[in-house]
């Protein structure tokens, strides 16, 4: 099995929602991302997409996008993005998922050679901007529900942890969160996240701090191809 991550596919969600909007780049993205991804991705691999993934509000709204990605190869581990305000109820999700598909909520999937676990995450404070009151209680939920995968992942045996987050768990100018401390306290070996597009790339941390290696995987941020994760590198 390979590993691939690409995330914030963005697509329609029966909306006439046009990513061009926010520039010539994404002109049909998912065009692109789905020639990318039939070109890398065999039947046997496995490609993590960290949130964001239609712009749907309802459940059944989302339900074509899910089988758009569904036909494509591999097996597909999700999670919830800022914008996927038609995920509801994890066992309603997951009733939806095609075939192939799996939807993670503060819990962990084996895949074999790895473990993913995963949360949506929060915006994270920082000493010039503190987080209101309610991006706080947020902010401490998501650390709980990291906590909850942490502990889901380690069931599955001694064997290398990667970590989605939707939102990042640190910036440039940010390196420590509560996210990052509790991933280099369990071990984690890679977090892949997405949410920063455009000029916000710039601000990602890419590399590795604390004995965890991290990776933006917006789709935007990868130049719309999918990207292999070649575990012993990290």
């Amino acid at each position: 099995m390979s590993l691939f991550a690409i995330g914030d596919l963005h697509l329609p969600g029966g909306q006439e929602k046009p990513m061009s909007v926010f520039g010539p780049q994404w002109d049909r993205h998912f065009l692109r991302i789905s020639e990318s991804w039939r070109e890398q991705v065999r039947p046997e691999d496995t490609v993590l997409i960290p949130g964001d993934i239609s712009w749907a509000m309802q459940a059944e709204q989302a339900r074509e996008d899910l089988e758009a990605i569904g036909k494509l190869p591999g097996r597909k581990v999700l999670i919830r993005g800022n914008h996927d305000y038609w995920w509801g109820g994890i066992s309603r999700v997951r009733e939806m998922m095609p075939e192939g598909m799996y939807a993670l909520q503060q819990d962990a999937m084996d895949l074999g050679d790895c473990t993913v676990c995963g949360t949506r995450g929060w915006m994270i404070p920082t000493g010039e901007t503190p987080l209101e009151e309610q991006d706080l209680k947020i902010y401490r939920r998501e650390l709980g529900r990291l906590d909850m995968a942490l502990d889901q992942a380690k069931k599955t045996g001694d064997k290398p942890v990667i970590v989605m987050l939707h939102y990042p768990p640190l910036l440039r100018n940010q390196t420590e969160s509560g996210f990052t401390q509790r991933m280099e306290e369990a071990g984690v070996r890679l977090c892949v996240y997405g949410h920063l597009h455009g000029a916000g790339i710039a601000a990602a941390f890419n590399g590795e701090k604390g004995g965890v290696r991290y990776m933006l995987a917006s789709c935007d941020s990868l130049q719309f191809q999918v990207r292999k994760i070649v575990l012993d590198q990290f």
